[in-house]
């Protein structure tokens, strides 16, 4: 009995002991949470934020939220009862980040906001790319090449990413005052992406496309979901007659660019915002003075220009993935 009892208290005594090893653990892991790993941007800007962060001697987790709040809630509670030294979050829309800046405040574990923005809640810093901007100068690349084709009195459409989101708030209004400036005013229905995969893209452009044939230009506001577009064109045979934008970048997406079947892109520049995130946690790790917003420019990428941008965006945009 007086053995049990021993052997009881060492087992104890290890568990015990084992907890302040996984504290300590924790405690040194910087943690990002993603709307949805299925699109490269949000790639990027992980690794921007695993190699700065490891680099520094921290752990780095990474955790997919599929594009689902209750899903991002769920991770966000796991990894703040492991009591875990940060959070970087890309919400899945600015409506849901409150909820999880609100459980990372009582637990004062501090947040990045990287990307997409938050309605309301407490964060060290939000790391944005200027989408408005990005939006209106991709706007008055395709304006100017459907003037130069004398198709300014057709209408274009823009297939977006959520409403909700504060980005996709911006490159919507940013992209029309491009438009309205060059005097292009015949704006169709928008139509907001759900999964952001190409065969929702195909059907959303294959709809605009019967619903109205004087469709000149269209605006398609992340980068995979393009070929989706591309291929509801080449499908109703109206090749040579729409010309497509895009925004943000993937290696195929450059290559459409090169051969014309792309205007050109707004490339948010992921990696380089995913170092700035890492860069802002630590700084406040160290007690350093951050800035609330950190704001990283958007690449206008165009066929004339792709050539001698491709050394910058290979390391800002693909993370050093593209060959």
């Amino acid at each position: 009995m007086q053995r049990r009892s021993l052997l009881q208290a060492a087992a104890g005594a290890v568990a015990l002991g084992a907890l302040p090893v996984a504290t300590r653990a924790a405690e040194k892991t910087i943690v990002y949470l993603t709307p949805g790993l299925d699109l490269p941007f949000w790639r990027y800007l992980a690794k921007g934020i695993g190699d700065t962060a490891k680099g520094q001697g921290y752990g780095f987790t990474l955790l997919d939220n599929h594009n689902n709040a209750a899903t991002q809630l769920k991770n966000a509670q796991d990894v703040i009862a492991r009591g875990v030294a940060g959070i970087c979050i890309s919400p899945t829309d600015s409506s849901t980040a409150p909820a999880v800046l609100g459980l990372a405040e009582k637990a004062n574990i501090p947040v990045i906001v990287s990307d997409i923005g938050t309605n309301s809640g407490e964060y060290v810093s939000f790391v944005i790319s200027d989408n408005f901007d990005g939006a209106y100068g991709i706007g008055k690349v395709l304006a100017s090449k459907i003037k130069a084709k004398g198709w300014q009195d057709g209408s274009y459409g823009m297939i977006t990413i959520s409403q909700a989101r504060k980005n996709g708030q911006a490159r919507t209004a940013g992209f029309r005052t491009a438009m309205r400036e060059a005097g292009i005013t015949k704006e169709v229905p928008l139509q907001q992406m759900q999964s952001y995969t190409t065969d929702e893209t195909f059907r959303f452009v294959q709809d605009m496309l019967t619903a109205h044939p004087d469709l000149r230009g269209l605006f398609i506001q992340t980068d995979q979901p393009t070929s989706g577009a591309l291929r509801a064109i080449k499908a109703a045979r109206r090749e040579g007659q729409i010309l497509v934008a895009a925004f943000d970048g993937t290696p195929e997406l450059v290559q459409l660019i090169k051969a014309g079947q792309v205007v050109g892109s707004g490339m948010q520049q992921p990696y380089e915002m995913g170092v700035k995130s890492a860069e802002a946690l630590l700084a406040h790790f160290r007690g350093a003075s951050v800035p609330k917003q950190t704001s990283v420019p958007i690449l206008v990428i165009t066929s004339e220009n792709v050539d001698r941008m491709l050394p910058v965006i290979k390391r800002t945009v693909f993370a050093g993935e593209m060959t």
